[in-house]
């Protein structure tokens, strides 16, 4: 009897701490299974657009890939994706397609308009940092070539720095040649042909220095 009476005064203070937060106990169980149940059904939701989306995607890709694709079909596709999919990789993917397939065939505004909003969609923290550098290294490049210096620049400027790799640095001297500022299109070659690791691109660097004249 004397046992039992002890293992049962055990039990006191944790149904008094029970007791005495119980509400807040039963609060934090439940958001706990809420927190876990919308994780369960954004998940599912997640993988169900994306097998949509890959659906969509795949008839798109087949249509691009052809010789002369309808472009009514392309936009209507592509569209659908961004309406209804655009978080996905499916989405982001056919649009940095498109705006690629547009340069390819020198409708250069269209390229910049696809490229820009593929830029929109995967700035910020949770962003798809590989779209957006791509995105925004091959829109400098088609404003480089329309004469839009400090557009091109702008684009870029986000890795414009020590840490960045050749080729940025690169094009980044190439706009700032373009815009005349002979020496720091020079400091941005010379950046460029340290982070080059093979000849043929050194030789390039090389010679756009000698062009410049210096």
């Amino acid at each position: 009897m004397s046992n039992e009476y002890e293992n049962n005064m055990r039990f006191v203070p944790i149904l008094k701490f029970f007791e005495k937060y119980k509400k807040v106990i039963i609060l934090i169980i439940l958001t706990v299974i809420i927190s876990i149940g919308y994780v369960l059904i954004s998940n599912q939701a997640k993988k169900q657009n994306n097998e949509k989306a890959s659906v969509i995607y795949n008839e798109w890709l087949k249509e691009i890939s052809l010789e002369s694709p309808d472009r009514n079909k392309l936009n209507s596709m592509l569209e659908q994706l961004l309406a209804e999919y655009e978080n996905t990789g499916y989405a982001q993917l056919a649009l940095l397609n498109r705006a690629s397939f547009d340069a390819r065939n020198n409708d250069i505004e269209l390229s910049l308009v696809n490229f820009k909003k593929l830029i929109e969609l995967t700035d910020g923290f949770n962003g798809n940092k590989i779209f957006n550098k791509i995105a925004r290294v091959s829109s400098s490049r088609l404003l480089l070539s329309n004469g839009q210096f400090d557009e091109a620049l702008s684009m870029i400027e986000l890795y414009s720095s020590n840490a960045t790799n050749g080729y940025i640095h690169e094009l980044t001297g190439d706009i700032l040649a373009k815009q005349n500022k002979i020496d720091l299109a020079i400091s941005q070659y010379e950046l460029a042909s340290k982070k080059y690791n093979d000849d043929t691109s050194q030789s390039i660097i090389s010679m756009k220095i000698a062009n410049l004249g210096m």
